[in-house]
């Protein structure tokens, strides 16, 4: 039994993990960036920048009814860091103001259709505490709530790759505080999970629809204005060619009483 408990002990110190803010590397303000090591290499990185809308109630000024206000703030890049690392599954946990505000991100890896192999953000959870009062002014009965998504399948990404995505992804979470609906916005994204080759280098971008929609609509005006461009070069050469063409053949009478003194 003991031999037991002390193998345990050393799978926990083997498997020691923990959390490191890289935030300052970017030189973007608004964008964080967190990484869980385990045994001093990088399994999970995360890159983004992250909006919160928070419905909230206050008293109305007759003292009896209640208004919804909301909160709009975003994540701190000085947030502190935890996670946890495994084959299929994975989470980040980013927490500030004191665990008046926690934000869990999870994360699968499973096999999607035609045995492809994907990994997905699973589920993701908002605390927040409303008796913070730097967001959430005159808040009626503060406290902590907790958001949360429902049967969550977003940024698939097939295995082995980083998700890579400028656009915003909302995700909406229903609160325990009466079930209204918390948005949570992700932008500038860069995420991987899993299968991270090198140290604090995300592996090759899987880049998301939207942003490959904007690129298109971006590069196809380039595209067609190229096209007419050399339609016109391409016309404008035959038409010289057939006036050089025709100014060097000889010039036939029209008049056919002409042909007799030929």
């Amino acid at each position: 039994m003991f031999g037991v408990c002390v193998l345990l002990a050393l799978s926990v110190v083997l498997a020691e993990q923990e959390g490191e803010n890289l935030s300052g590397l970017s030189n973007n303000p608004d964008k964080a960036i967190f990484a869980v090591r385990e045994n001093g290499t990088t399994c999970l990185m995360v890159e983004f920048a992250v909006k919160f809308l928070v419905p909230y109630d206050v008293l109305a000024l007759n003292g009896i009814d209640l208004i919804t206000e909301q909160a709009s703030f975003t994540l701190p890049r000085g947030a502190e860091i935890e996670g946890k690392c495994g084959s299929t599954e994975s989470e980040i946990h980013i927490t500030w103001k004191n665990n008046a505000y926690i934000l869990r991100i999870y994360f699968t890896k499973e096999f999607h259709d035609k045995g492809t192999e994907v990994w997905k953000i699973s589920k993701v959870q908002f605390v927040y505490d409303t008796s913070e009062t730097s967001h959430f002014i005159n808040a009626y009965n503060p406290g902590k709530h907790t958001a949360s998504t429902h049967r969550l399948s977003a940024l698939v990404t097939p295995a082995g790759h980083s998700y890579l995505c400028s656009a915003q992804q909302t995700l909406t979470l229903i609160s325990s505080d009466h079930q209204k609906g918390v948005t949570v916005s992700m932008y500038e994204i860069q995420i991987q999970p899993f299968d991270i080759t090198s140290d604090f280098i995300f592996s090759e971008p899987y880049k998301c629809i939207m942003d490959q929609r904007e690129r298109l609509e971006e590069t196809l005006p380039l595209v067609l204005g190229f096209i007419l461009a050399l339609i016109i070069v391409i016309t404008l050469t035959v038409y010289h060619f057939h006036l050089k063409l025709t100014a060097t053949q000889p010039q036939l009478p029209r008049d056919r009483s002409m042909y007799k003194n030929m």
